[in-house]
């Protein structure tokens, strides 16, 4: 019998195995097993979940044996460039892999379902100039007053029926876990248009709006670390209340005008003509435009331009994921 025959047969008695268990089932060496279990992978024969030093292999599941349906080959590109999602072990699947498990985990048929992706893509990118989506228009149906002279996300958090997209993914995610490699992911997708913006509006100076809730890893942290940026940066600082009350727990509006005006604090005494605020989500926008009423208050910088990786579509929105 096969080595890789035995291999699946064993996958499939014990359900999930490590490569030293196969190693020791098959007598044979950790090398010889690595090769094997790298050509199955490579076939999409098997899975693996974990991460070193602890790594298992497992069968395909049912809904990932169902084979992939031949879609237009345009449609397909559009796919692989756009889709991604996160199932619920915890795998990141890109592209229309990603997006055949997705259909098949839901019984759509994936032909038909990958026209109607392909639409709403179309109607949400009609909003996209040179890769940024302008959100002044929902900044001005918000806010009685705005202080923020321009405002841009990277994408849109979600779409209708479909979800969170692919910057939205990797955004819940990075942020969540504080994964590194996730976060080293989306900088390389943004880094360009912030670099682009910075050039286009000759910003000199940048602010990162803080984090509220304490994680291991902080996200905005670690964003300002990779990005490295070369312009000044200058210090938003979260006041330390006797309770935290994070934005996204808030629904109502004026609650996160308030929460966002009487807990954030520029400790800058610099002057600047452009000044860049870097967010990673806006759901209503409150916490940008009270940080850019304060840059003109204390008249730091003479224009304010804001930029979010992601953003949602209508008016006050609740991002309450991240």
């Amino acid at each position: 019998m096969k080595t890789s025959i035995k291999i699946k047969k064993y996958l499939k008695e014990k359900n999930r195995v490590t490569g030293s268990e196969l190693s020791n089932y098959l007598g044979i060496g950790n090398r010889a097993v690595r090769k094997q279990l790298a050509n199955l992978l490579r076939n999409g024969e098997i899975d693996k979940i974990g991460r070193p030093p602890k790594v298992f292999y497992l069968l395909k599941s049912s809904v990932e044996e169902k084979e992939d349906v031949v879609i237009n080959k345009k449609r397909k590109e559009i796919i692989e460039k756009n889709y991604l999602i996160i199932t619920p072990s915890g795998e990141k699947k890109d592209g229309f892999a990603g997006f055949n498990y997705w259909c098949n985990k839901n019984n759509l048929d994936v032909s038909k379902t990958a026209d109607e992706y392909i639409k709403v893509l179309n109607k949400y990118d009609k909003f996209k100039r040179g890769g940024l989506i302008d959100g002044l228009q929902k900044f001005n149906s918000t806010f009685s007053r705005v202080y923020i002279d321009k405002i841009f996300y990277l994408d849109f958090y979600s779409i209708e029926r479909f979800g969170k997209t692919r910057l939205g993914q990797l955004l819940l995610y990075g942020k969540q876990s504080g994964n590194k490699v996730i976060i080293k992911q989306i900088v390389a997708e943004i880094k360009p248009k912030i670099d682009s913006l910075i050039k286009k509006f000759r910003i000199d100076a940048v602010g990162f709006i803080p984090w509220t809730v304490k994680r291991e890893v902080q996200f905005i942290r670690e964003l300002e670390k990779q990005l490295n940026l070369n312009v000044k940066s200058i210090k938003i600082e979260k006041i330390k209340t006797e309770i935290i009350v994070p934005q996204k727990t808030l629904s109502k509006l004026e609650d996160r005008i308030e929460n966002a005006g009487k807990t954030l604090v520029l400790t800058e005494s610099g002057k600047y003509n452009n000044l860049l605020l870097i967010d990673d989500a806006v759901g209503s926008g409150a916490t940008l435009n009270q940080v850019a009423k304060q840059v003109k208050d204390k008249k730091i910088a003479k224009n304010v331009i804001g930029i979010s990786i992601t953003g949602s579509f209508k008016g006050f929105d609740v991002i309450s994921e991240v």
